[in-house]
């Protein structure tokens, strides 16, 4: 007889008539603990002599808090922690994962943000596209999670953050008492077992909560175990919370515990043996290695049993790696929405990362019943090892290259504990295919093409119902194309090539060796590059993290469209529901690149996409110069920087390019599978293994535009933590501008531009690191970058200037190798960050002994080196800029002495800071004093001429970065730091005579130009009109002394003037790349139609100025790991600048945040610089943070100050959630800047259009929500003295609030005009409160931020 498990029979109904004895214990207890709750609300209420709560609401939410505990479900929840990456809501999530341990505790304390060697799971990147097309025999499993975070057993460290959690008391979430970690086994079959326990561990209260917490000396983790563990805390009253559980995997550390080899394709391993018939050129021999390679295994069950039937799988994990790039399914189903680059980027002749991935879920099966067969896929993209071998601004061809090819094996435990490695490449590993499939070519730099009819044809080619045996066919490396769909056995990568021969060659071509030291190695005949050593995924994948609807789409005529998505970023588009069927224009002719001749004359149909950022003025069309890969373009009329014809012979240069190396995929049917074109066409979604940088997009060639292309916004998955906002149009937009070029530039390493090269440089880390690190959890990220520049660090201790050597400006270094001495101190520069950041004592350790070896260099060749180069010892023939880059792309000219000077002086404090950091006492007292020698002999040459404006001997105040530089860096001497700071406002700007500034007015009309010189834009000479940049009202400063003149600024008291050149419009400021419709920050501040990338972070180090200073939370300058951090708001004189302004940093300890706004502003804003206001400050502590409050500088003796802090933590997700939706409103009403600058093509004229925005939209924070209005406050107490007298205060965790009244505005000193200086502070003596204490001036060895 069937069961009823779904109505209400009999059995049913007596049930439910009938309580158990159980059920009527239970509701006692619910509602004995429910009269408590209320009773505790009632005391907390009476005792903190807050207003009587509503009863109504206290009885209706004690009942929803205990009504699950009575229902027919049992199941129990943990504290709900949303991953990063999706939004949260602040309600419980019922967690299949999550033991039934409780509900999370009732602790005030919540641990959140678990990561494992600075990792988190991450269960589906948020702008992963829909689930692609799959074969009808694909499995119906899925993978658990896009990114599984993998460690070896020999490094297994945790971190976690906290929060305090809502209704909290102020008291209880003060103090952290103790944690304990729980590592499971991942439950499969009942609940995991426990495998390591901290136990409790009581926090010593000097100390706090560790940084880390390594795994237990007790046991060791094993090789291929998936791993589930959680934190439980206990708070000041010793009640207990706990996080959910997260998750991880250990994976093979060494080649030991590899049973797989690297395999690739017999063919494409033929065109690197000289021995094999195979030859050519290396363009020829690339051509021969496409189509690209699949790679596939089966695994059946037999593979999969262990003797036993009663031995179940407990757990599976696939670990894998590819070269160039790859994708890897299961039985037809990708196991991640990442790509496109795959692994990260690195000398893959050092060192190569591999993904972990939980198949289990696949071999169980449906109801637990295993299939007879299972299959891994792979499909492969040529990545930075096998790319096209062109080269240009950058040199792609230095880097190791060798054919595609795979590494695999999955990794199975089972209940009993034994283990079992199936499926592993090479070796024994006989049930791995390889064929030639869809990817007719992949690359970074000119894009994808996709062979659509192969690629149906193939279908279910990853599916046990879609294998087949091994074809006899003899593989034809002269013909690729014939190896299409014909599955033959890899053979095993293999080269004569070592690392130590590779190592050396490099060597001698960057001069970091003499031929006379070399070692003679064998003639070789296989010269593929050797392959480094595996290891986990050091940072998050390349994941998309954004999905964009299309803002806009034009119809350029002959089924060519153009579609703009409003923002410029990494990625590509998406085709949700297909690319259109493509026509033939009308008189056959391509637009420019978008043709495909080749095909044309086969008569097989195509659709081309081009991406660009901009578009080109006297066209329309996409700036495809701007965009160009390398650099590499012919030129044109407006295109000045190369001559016509530039590309015409370059070598391997891609057809139907038209000149330009373009960022362009096609999609192409055959002429053979024309009659299912349409469905075929239907089918595509999406190119996988390149990116393009792109706010425009032309699809060509159809008669309808696509439908719902979406764009997908890629870059490295680590968590966005950093947050700022403010009243200020301008200076959110120029926020903006550097994250979403940020944005751009995360593709496995922090790149300059995101098409023309792609690189890292040192320069532009040391510049933007600060930025990067107040917007993301960089930890993983630059702790890769570190161990990069370690593997290309020289045997002579020389470092390069970018983390893989490129030969690119080392004739601005000081010769043997050396990258430009800034450039080549990123190494140890980001250590010292990485550890005031994140507290990883690991790294310091680790990367001490080659930073030694770089100042031993510099100690040995700098002096000799500079000599070489032009530089006297006393600077007597020195006239400035000369071999160096220094303040790179200043509107002055550079001091590149100062620059390398203060470098090498750089280099040293960090490595007595780091040596501090570990104990090593002596190499400390070393590294200092030599620091100092160095940092004296600046100020003695840069003091000498007498004028103190700190300049070289026979400068004349007008090189970059000078005084700014100096000071921030603590170079000047405490005694002249006043006058330095006096004469530096003698500066001035100067006109500029650009040639697309020239341009732009001779196309100007008269009458705009007449309003230009009214605003101070223009200045009129009797040779005509001119742009000018400003010193004190926009920029001019290069990539390092932006940061050093705005912070400089800021902390002497001078912030209403870096607020003035933050806010600045006209030339050489954000407002100008904005009004020239920029989404970007550009690489210089002039406008620049084809040389100059206009996505490039280079000059975005303002950014973390707008958190640190214009909103006021910063780490404190002495912290390690984000212990302490320092809350400094600083208002300016008037409110005509800015309004409010707020930030959240977030730490490994948690979220930081400040928001300020002034208050009863008058309703007549030419008030704005007399009124008397009140000004409210907020901010908030994270539990297991410190804060120290500094006060700004009260102007009046009637102001007043209070403090006071919530005594309930209010429930600050909800706030948080109501403020981004309100935000997001007013964004989409476009309320951010309201013009852009036009060029009318036919009149050849520029006109001023007025079009809202939505960047620089202002918005409020959420620490001022409407929700916060009834947060429960102490009574507060009088500060007004101490901020008097300027004492830093310290703060415990929560959330705190600063109300000044009688607060007076003023009006801004304006100086002598916009490209004028400022008289009024050079002919005072009395430059405020800030100059008056030199003791305060010397650099601090525990000081990370004035460390340069």
């Amino acid at each position: 007889m069937p069961r009823n498990v779904g109505g209400t029979g009999p059995s049913r109904r007596r049930q439910s008539s009938s309580p158990s004895l159980y059920t009527k214990l239970l509701q006692v207890i619910i509602l004995t603990i429910a009269l408590y709750a209320v009773g505790i609300v009632l005391w907390q209420n009476s005792h903190l002599n807050a207003d009587l709560p509503d009863m109504a609401s206290i009885i209706s939410s004690t009942k929803d808090a205990f009504i699950s505990a009575g229902s027919s479900s049992l199941s129990r929840k943990t504290v709900s922690e949303s991953s990063w990456l999706f939004p949260d809501t602040g309600e419980e999530k019922d967690e299949d994962n999550v033991s039934d341990d409780g509900d999370g505790g009732g602790g005030a304390i919540l641990p959140i943000d678990l990561s494992v060697n600075f990792l988190q799971r991450i269960t589906r990147a948020p702008g992963a596209p829909p689930e692609p097309l799959m074969a009808p025999s694909a499995s119906t499993a899925r993978a658990p999670e896009d990114f599984l975070p993998v460690v070896v057993p020999s490094e297994v460290t945790f971190r976690w953050a906290h929060r305090a959690r809502a209704g909290s008391l102020y008291e209880d979430s003060s103090k952290i008492k103790a944690y304990r970690i729980i590592v499971r086994k991942a439950k499969t079959h009942g609940e995991g077992s426990v495998v390591w326990d901290s136990k409790k561990v009581n926090v010593v209260e000097e100390d706090g909560v560790p940084d880390s917490v390594d795994w237990g000396e007790s046991t060791t983790p094993e090789v291929g175990q998936i791993l589930e563990w959680k934190v439980q805390v206990w708070d000041a009253k010793g009640m207990e919370g706990s996080s959910n559980w997260s998750k991880f995997a250990v994976g093979p550390e060494g080649e030991h515990n590899w049973k797989g080899g690297w395999i690739t394709h017999p063919s494409d391993m033929d065109t690197f043996d000289k021995k094999s018939g195979v030859s050519g050129d290396e363009c020829g021999l690339w051509k021969l290695r496409r189509p690209l390679p699949l790679f596939r295994a089966q695994i059946t069950s037999q593979d999969l049993l262990n003797g036993s039937s009663d031995d179940q799988i407990s757990s599976a994990l696939l670990v894998i790696s590819g070269l160039g790039s790859f994708r890897v399914s299961f039985d037809g189903v990708p196991l991640s929405t990442s790509g496109p680059i795959d692994p990260p980027f690195t000398d893959y002749s050092k060192r190569v990362m591999y993904r972990g991935f939980d198949v289990t879920p696949f071999l169980l099966g449906d109801n637990g019943k295993m299939a007879q067969s299972h299959v891994i896929g792979v499909t492969l993209g040529s990545g930075w090892w096998d790319h096209r071998p062109v080269s240009g601004m950058a040199k792609p061809k230095l880097l190791p290259r060798g054919p595609v090819t795979v590494i695999a094996q999955v990794m199975i435990t089972y209940t009993s504990g034994k283990t079992r490695v199936v499926g592993q490449t090479g070796g024994d590993g006989v049930n791995w295919q390889v064929s030639r499939g869809h990817i007719r070519e992949s690359d970074l730099f000119t894009g994808e093409m996709v062979d659509l009819g192969v690629l149906g044809g193939m279908e279910g080619w990853d599916t046990s119902t879609g294998w087949s045996a091994n074809s006899d066919i003899q593989t034809d490396s002269k013909n690729p194309y014939q190896e299409i769909n014909k599955w033959i056995q890899p053979v095993s990568y293999r080269t004569e090539v070592t690392g130590e021969q590779r190592k050396q060659e490099m060597a001698l071509k960057a001069k970091a060796m003499e031929r006379s030291e070399a070692k003679s190695f064998p003639r070789r005949d296989n010269f593929a590059a050797p392959i480094g050593k595996l290891v986990p995924h050091e940072i998050p994948p390349v994941m998309a993290m954004e999905r964009i609807a299309p803002d806009e789409i034009f119809d350029l005529g002959g089924g060519r469209w153009l579609i703009d998505y409003g923002k410029a970023f990494s990625g590509m588009l998406h085709f949700d529901e297909g690319v259109p069927t493509p026509i033939i224009p009308d008189d056959k002719r391509y637009p420019r690149a978008h043709g495909f001749k080749a095909a044309s004359e086969r008569g097989d149909s195509f659709i081309t996409v081009i991406y660009g950022e901009s578009l080109e003025m006297t066209t329309g069309d996409i700036n495809r110069v701007l965009v160009a890969g390398l650099g590499q373009h012919d030129g044109g009329p407006r295109h000045v920087s190369k001559k016509e014809g530039h590309t015409k012979n370059a070598y391997c240069f891609p057809d139907d390019h038209d000149g330009i190396l373009s960022q362009k995929d096609v999609y192409v049917v055959s002429k053979a599978s024309k009659a299912d074109g349409k469905a075929l066409f239907s089918q595509a979604r999406q190119s996988h293994f390149t990116t393009h940088s792109f706010r425009f997009a032309e699809v060509c060639c159809s008669a309808e535009p696509p439908r719902n292309a979406h764009a997908l916004v890629y870059r490295t998955a680590v968590s966005e933590w950093g947050t700022f906002d403010s009243s200020n149009v301008l200076i959110n937009g120029g926020y903006e501008l550097v994250k979403n070029a940020m944005v751009s530039n995360m593709l496995s390493v922090q790149s300059d531009c995101p098409h023309r090269e792609k690189l890292p440089y040192g320069g532009d880390l040391v510049a933007d690191s600060p930025a990067a690190m107040h917007m993301f959890d960089m930890s993983s990220f630059y702790k890769k970058t570190v161990q990069d520049w370690l593997d290309a660090q020289w045997d002579n201790g020389a470092y390069t200037e970018t983390s893989v050597w490129q030969d690119l400006n080392d004739y601005a270094g000081i010769g043997h190798g050396a990258g430009e001495t800034v450039w080549a101190t990123a190494p140890p520069v980001l250590t010292v960050r990485h550890m005031q950041h994140y507290g990883d004592i690991k790294l310091l350790e680790h990367s001490l002994a080659a930073h030694v070896r770089w100042v031993d260099f510099l100690d040995k060749y700098f002096e000799a080196g500079m000599l070489i180069k032009g530089y006297d010892e006393e600077l007597d023939e020195y006239h400035g800029q000369k071999s160096g880059l220094g303040d790179w792309l200043a509107m002055r000219s550079r001091d590149t002495f100062l620059t390398h000077t203060a470098f090498y002086m750089a280099a040293a404090r960090c490595v007595a800071y780091i040596a501090r950091k570990v104990g090593d006492e002596k190499m400390t007292r070393k590294s200092l004093a030599q620091a100092e020698i160095i940092r004296k002999r600046i100020a003695s040459l840069y003091l000498m001429n007498g004028k103190d404006d700190f300049d070289f001997p026979r400068g004349h105040a007008s090189h970059t970065p000078g005084p700014e530089m100096s000071l921030f860096s603590r170079i000047v001497p405490g005694e002249k730091r006043c006058v330095v700071l006096k004469n530096w406002f003698k500066r001035s700007g100067s006109i500029w005579p650009g040639d697309e500034e020239t341009l732009f007015l001779k196309e100007l009309d008269e009458s705009y130009a007449q309003e230009m010189v009214r605003t101070g834009e223009l200045v009129k000479e009797s040779d005509g009109y001119h742009m000018g940049w400003s010193q004190w009202q926009g920029f001019n400063e290069g990539i390092f002394a932006i940061r050093y003149a705005l912070k400089t600024l800021s902390d002497m008291g001078f912030h209403h003037i870096a607020l003035r050149k933050a806010a600045g419009f006209g030339f050489a400021t954000s407002e100008y790349m904005m009004r020239h419709n920029a989404t970007t920050m550009w690489e210089s501040w002039w406008r620049s139609e084809d040389l100059y990338s206009r996505n490039h972070p280079m000059l975005g180090a303002m950014a973390e100025w707008m958190s640190s200073s214009v909103a006021g939370v910063s780490h404190y300058p002495t912290t390690t790991g984000a212990r302490k951090m320092l809350f400094w708001p600083r208002f300016p004189k008037s409110a005509t600048t800015l309004e409010y302004a707020s930030a959240t940093q977030g730490t490994v300890r948690g979220d930081y945040s400040i928001a300020w706004r002034f208050e009863d502003l008058p309703a007549d804003k030419s008030q704005y610089n007399s009124a008397t206001v009140q000004v409210r400050v907020r901010f908030l502590v994270p539990p297991g943070g410190e804060g120290v409050v500094r006060p700004p500088v009260i102007a009046s003796s009637k102001t007043t100050a209070t403090l006071r802090h919530a005594t309930i933590a209010p429930d600050l997700i909800n706030a948080k959630s109501s403020t981004s939706k309100e935000c997001k409103r007013r964004r989409k009403a476009r309320l951010g800047f309201s013009y852009s600058w036009e060029f009318d093509r036919e009149k050849e004229k520029w006109y001023k259009h007025e079009s809202g925005k939505a960047i620089g939209t202002p918005c409020e924070s959420y620490l001022f929500h409407s929700s916060l209005d009834k947060t429960k406050w102490d009574n507060g107490m009088d500060i007004t003295s101490a901020f008097s007298q300027k004492t830093d205060m310290p703060i415990a965790p929560g959330l705190y609030e600063i109300l000044f009244t009688n607060w007076p505005l003023e009006k801004e000193i304006e100086g002598t005009g916009r490209i004028g200086n400022i008289p009024e502070y050079y002919n005072s003596n009395d430059l405020g409160p800030y100059c008056k204490d030199s003791s305060t001036f010397e650099w601090d060895i525990d000081d990370g931020t004035h460390i340069i």
